[in-house]
């Protein structure tokens, strides 16, 4: 959370306490009903501060993509720092957009089942012979070859993916695809590539 977050936090609490403290000097309340309509204002507070929360979440990595920057001629692609402090990117896979998060820990560029799916491979039909250790402990993984995979100005072809068995939130970008670019660099806030 960072600090302007937590001042509004402060100050809303302060605020509340003053609200609350005020009805109570005012009128003879029971002290249990005050305290279950407390209750209940603070469970509604918590929801929306919450829902606030998994709202920016569902927008952030659309937003991320809409604000990429292109540079066409100079085989150039500026993509922002997302607000989690990841970088997403919207690759376009055998002609499909597939939102993916860049991780330069990843060897390999992995695709979820749902994403595989939506860019013409079959998982079922796949054979899952590899491993890969992730975070989450050991999962199958299947090899398969992008027909083509496109960023911005430039397209590849053949590419090595894998797929993994295990449903993902999104797609990883890993070191293997980003390694094509001539330079990568990381900023303040972006990741830029170059070929």
């Amino acid at each position: 959370m960072d600090i302007d977050s937590t001042m509004s936090l402060i100050f809303l609490g302060l605020l509340l306490a003053f609200i609350a403290g005020g009805a109570l000097m005012r009128r003879r309340i029971n002290l249990r009903e005050t305290l279950r309509g407390g209750l209940s204002w603070l469970v509604l507070l918590v929801l929306l501060m919450a829902g606030y929360g998994m709202w920016d979440d569902m927008r952030r990595s659309d937003a991320n993509s809409m604000r990429m920057q292109i540079d066409e001629d100079a085989g150039r692609v500026e993509i922002p720092k997302s607000r989690d402090g990841h970088f997403y990117v919207a690759l376009a896979i055998n002609g499909v957009s597939v939102q993916m998060m860049v991780d330069t820990g990843a060897s390999e560029m992995v695709l979820s089942p749902r994403d595989a799916r939506r860019t013409g491979l079959d998982p079922d039909a796949l054979a899952f012979t590899g491993r890969a250790q992730t975070a989450n402990g050991s999962v199958r993984i299947a090899p398969v070859f992008l027909d083509e995979v496109r960023l911005g100005p430039v397209t590849d072809q053949g590419i090595r993916a894998w797929v993994n068995e295990a449903d993902m939130d999104l797609s990883l970008l890993g070191m293997n695809y980003l390694q094509r670019w001539s330079r990568m660099e990381i900023t303040r806030d972006a990741l830029i590539l170059t070929r």
